[in-house]
């Protein structure tokens, strides 16, 4: 590894090597054309928590797997041609939280901490303030569409960015009866997993959350004596029989491990529900694969089942537990997360067209995650920087700005010069926190296919909805799939300049025509 590297090192000296990169990629970006065609299907990739330095730390590292210096890697969603930054500050909160966040970007409007599908006049955990301030998202407006639908996650499925596809709630943590104050089920309202399978009919369903949708006491399949893993729900209700229930007539499978999910034939399969953890399924890197897929898996299943629909369909998929590391202070985690979905995302184009796929990448939010101090090229990143500090001990290349991994004992730091960074190790916080936060900078969209051009500047991230619908033609503006309307033209014979504007002005409307049939 180390002789490779020093011949590319050598190359690189050579500035010659940069300028044909760069004559290369200017090329590229000079011959490519926009896209305008209507997106037939939209493939949606939200990275929870997957800030900038998470994005570029994450590129380093998968290259590093590969036996590669790492920082020169090309991931797959380096490769979007658009390119922009979304805001994520809430109504009420400079820094915002994946329930405000995924409001925003799947429903296209704004709201407050914690609250999910409602909008800002919404309050959190107050059911009486949700009455009348629903809003919808775009997998719904998908579905009224005629497409089929989607959701695809790494941690429960009632957790915030899926459930803002299909549920109003006032809280993000009610996702059974069982969470609930008593005021709210007085009020009305109604937990997350019920939403789930009474809000829109949604095609695939793949995460885990078992625990949410049985009976309170019902024994776990795969962890039958952990009290823990057992049913939650207080009403009695089976979620999962009266999903089935609601399918008969149809092809519909229920599985929770991976043997039955590989048996699932997505050519024969109108509706899959695939629930692999009682709550949020494993980090990557500690999944046992005969039990449970791979993200990567999970994605393909859930798109050679939606594709059959000659109308196209939308999918969310989520790597949600990117953001679950950071909080846990573990950075070998979140970046590990960030690569699994990275390999999702090559499967996804894999599977799907160019010409007719609206493929999206972003973050909901960031985390205060550094990458520090000058290390060398090929130096691990998650190792330790050359430099030490002014107390003459190392520190890490990545550290966070809070988090449990503060660890000033009697004004001093550890010494980390024989500690080695493994998956488990809790990376320097600067202040001593539980959990690690959200931070509030700006995140990466990155988009491709159909109208992707749409995904540039810094916007509001509830922009991002309307966007996707825009380019397939869902929701409440239909402009882009109505065409021009047609106008007839008077041609005068005796003016060849009108004449010659009328006959360019015909032909520009129809072929304009033409594109809509297409």
């Amino acid at each position: 590894i180390v002789d490779s590297f020093n011949l590319i090192f050598i190359e690189k000296k050579n500035p010659e090597f940069w300028r044909s990169q760069a004559k290369k990629t200017l090329q590229s970006a000079l011959d490519r054309k926009l896209n305008t065609n209507v997106a037939k299907n939209i493939l949606f990739f939200l990275g929870d928590g997957m800030g900038i330095t998470t994005y570029t730390a994450a590129r380093i590292l998968k290259g590093q797997l590969q036996n590669q210096s790492g920082e020169e890697t090309v991931m797959t969603m380096d490769t979007f041609p658009n390119v922009g930054l979304a805001k994520t500050y809430s109504v009420d909160f400079q820094i915002s939280d994946s329930a405000a966040t995924a409001t925003a970007y799947l429903c296209g409007v704004k709201t407050n901490l914690n609250v999910i599908g409602l909008s800002g006049a919404a309050r959190n955990g107050i059911c009486k303030t949700q009455k009348g301030n629903e809003v919808t998202s775009i997998l719904k407006w998908a579905k009224d569409a005629g497409k089929s639908v989607g959701i695809v996650t790494s941690t429960r499925v009632q957790h915030a960015t899926p459930a803002t596809t299909y549920a109003h709630s006032a809280s993000r943590k009610w996702y059974s009866d069982a969470d609930m104050p008593a005021s709210a089920k007085v009020d009305g309202c109604t937990d997350i997993s019920s939403q789930l399978i009474r809000n829109t009919d949604i095609d695939v369903i793949i995460g885990g959350g078992r625990k949410y949708m049985t009976p309170q006491g019902t024994k776990d399949p795969e962890y039958p004596r952990d009290y823990a893993s057992r049913g939650k729900r207080k009403d009695g209700r089976n979620l999962i029989n009266e999903w089935q229930k609601l399918k008969i007539g149809k092809v519909a499978h229920y599985v929770w491990n991976k043997t039955d999910f590989d048996a699932v034939d997505p050519e024969n399969t109108d509706y899959l529900m695939a629930l692999f953890e009682p709550g949020d399924l494993r980090f990557e890197v500690e999944r046992d694969p005969r039990m449970d897929p791979s993200i990567t898996e999970t994605t393909e299943k859930a798109i050679r089942i939606l594709q059959k629909n000659p109308k196209g369909f939308f999918l969310l998929v989520e790597g949600g537990r990117i953001d679950q590391a950071h909080h846990k202070g573990r950075a070998y985690m979140a970046l590990h997360e960030t690569v699994a979905l990275d390999n999702a995302i090559a499967k996804g184009l894999e599977l799907t067209k160019e010409a007719e796929t609206l493929t999206v990448v972003m973050a909901d939010h960031s985390h205060p995650l550094t990458f520090n101090g000058f290390p060398f090229r090929g130096q691990s990143i998650l190792g330790k920087s050359p430099l030490w500090a002014t107390d003459m001990m190392p520190y890490t290349t990545l550290m966070y700005g809070n988090g449990p991994g503060h660890k000033i004992i009697n004004g001093k730091r550890p010494d980390l010069r024989n500690v080695t960074t493994s998956k488990d190790y809790l990376q320097l916080a600067a202040v001593p926190l539980q959990s690690t936060t959200h931070s509030g900078e700006d995140v990466a969209v990155l988009a491709r296919g159909p109208m992707a051009h749409l995904f540039q500047g810094v916007q509001e991230q509830s922009y991002i909805a309307h966007a996707m619908a825009y380019a397939a033609c869902v929701g409440a503006d239909l402009r882009h799939c109505q065409g021009p309307v047609l106008h007839s033209t008077t041609i005068d014979s005796n003016n060849p300049a009108s004449a010659s504007s009328a006959l360019l002005s015909s032909v520009l409307s129809a072929l304009l025509a033409l594109k809509v049939l297409i």
